[in-house]
């Protein structure tokens, strides 16, 4: 359940950014970026997809990012239903990106440190329910033993002050949402959900890594 209607916002309906206890290393294990453009494709859940969609939109190697739907079928991928936590699937986001620019690890480095708090147990901030919940879908192998020795990374330099709750699972499918939740943060920069829960991540963002943020 997202906790607002139209313009006014529900008790408790405050943005709750990364809750990072010291700096972000670096991954690891990670792969080499490609000698020539390739593109690579990336999905994340970690709460409302308009709130990580605009957060990986603005990093510099990144193509296109899609807010859609994975972790359950095809049949229940639509908004009223996922909204209501009546279906498997996750709020989530599709990352097309140029691998000759950026390497998965450091889009695991933005996911975490920027993009949600990954100690938050089927929640993020004001939304609950385990459509928002912490997720990497993996695409391969690759992806999945890099985002595992990540996980077990920050665990062990006990970055975040709570355990990290976010699953690790192989992506089955993704389903891109409804039209309206396109560029959501780009087409309605003064909805209040938005400037409350959306554009700090945005802030953040351009503060601890100015040099990866579009020109």
């Amino acid at each position: 359940m997202r906790l607002w209607k139209g313009s006014v916002f529900l008790p408790g309906a405050l943005s709750l950014l990364c809750a990072a206890t010291g700096p972000f290393p670096d991954p690891a294990v990670d792969l080499e970026r490609t000698a020539t453009k390739g593109r690579q494709t990336a999905v994340f859940a970690g709460g409302c997809f308009w709130c990580t969609e605009v957060v990986f939109e603005q990093l510099a190697g990144v193509e296109k990012v899609v807010s859609g739907y994975s972790g359950g079928d095809a049949a229940t991928a639509q908004y009223q239903a996922v909204s209501e936590g009546r279906t498997e699937h996750a709020e989530a986001i599709e990352i097309t990106y140029d691998s000759s620019r950026l390497t998965y690890g450091q889009l695991l480095k933005i996911f975490f440190s920027v993009a949600h708090d990954p100690t938050q147990l089927n929640r993020q901030g004001p939304d609950y329910g385990k459509q928002y919940r912490s997720a990497i879908f993996c695409v391969n192998q690759d992806q999945r033993r890099i985002a595992e020795a990540y996980l077990e990374q920050l665990s062990k330099a006990k970055v975040f002050e709570r355990p990290i709750v976010t699953q690790v699972v192989s992506l089955q499918a993704f389903y891109p949402a409804e039209a309206y939740h396109q560029d959501f943060v780009k087409n309605n920069p003064g909805q209040p959900y938005v400037v409350v829960n959306a554009l700090p991540k945005l802030q953040k963002l351009k503060k601890l890594y100015p040099d990866r943020v579009k020109k």
